[in-house]
């Protein structure tokens, strides 16, 4: 399965234009959160990729709740917050929002560790793993250097090894990866990345 992975569009016409584009060359389009900007802008985000001619997974960041997300997705997008969904043979688990709690304020969609732990304590194994914050240690850096990735999810990825996680959250980070264990992770950005991954 071929696919488009991006997180962090921001509102970012341009970008959301070479991903409309992009679309039409895979199988399926994942969206790591963050298509707007704190809780403003949601609609016209997603009008920005009404064009996606891909099967759309997608997981809320921290700039917009899972309800808002829910009810703005196109029909076809497969919304995930702590759930899964199986794709062409290739099963992918999501959870969005910002882990752990962010310092942005009441406008943030955050969950803590522990919250976070008991979401994903339900998924017994996926190929995919797409989540808006980064595990811990891994593409999670400040430009302070402060690292803000969550041990939950790095614990979840550590446990159920799938092939590819993607995450975002952390801008100073876009287009880092590294490793947990045999599972690639991946900090994706707005510009967009490509990925193969066997059912």
């Amino acid at each position: 399965m071929k696919l488009l992975a991006f997180s962090d569009l921001h509102l970012n016409a341009a970008a959301a234009g070479r991903l409309v584009r992009e679309s039409r060359n895979v199988d399926l389009v994942l969206a790591a959160g963050d298509f707007c900007n704190a809780r403003r802008g949601l609609d016209k985000a997603l009008d920005l990729l009404a064009g996606l001619t891909a099967p759309v997974v997608a997981v809320p960041g921290n700039c917009e709740s899972e309800a808002e997300l829910r009810d703005a997705a196109p029909e076809g997008w497969h919304v995930l917050h702590g759930g899964g969904v199986m794709i062409d043979g290739v099963t992918l688990f999501g959870l969005g929002y910002g882990v752990p709690v962010t310092p942005f304020g009441n406008w943030s969609c955050d969950l803590t560790e522990a919250q976070a732990a008991e979401a994903l304590a339900g998924c017994a194994g996926a190929d995919i793993f797409v989540t808006h914050s980064p595990p811990k240690g891994i593409a999670d850096r400040t430009s302070t250097g402060l690292s803000v990735g969550s041990t939950a999810i790095r614990e979840a990825i550590q446990r159920l090894q799938p092939k590819l996680a993607v995450c975002g959250h952390v801008h100073d980070c876009w287009g880092e990866e590294g490793k947990i264990g045999a599972t690639r992770v991946v900090n994706l950005g707005p510009a967009g990345r490509f990925f193969e991954v066997a059912a």
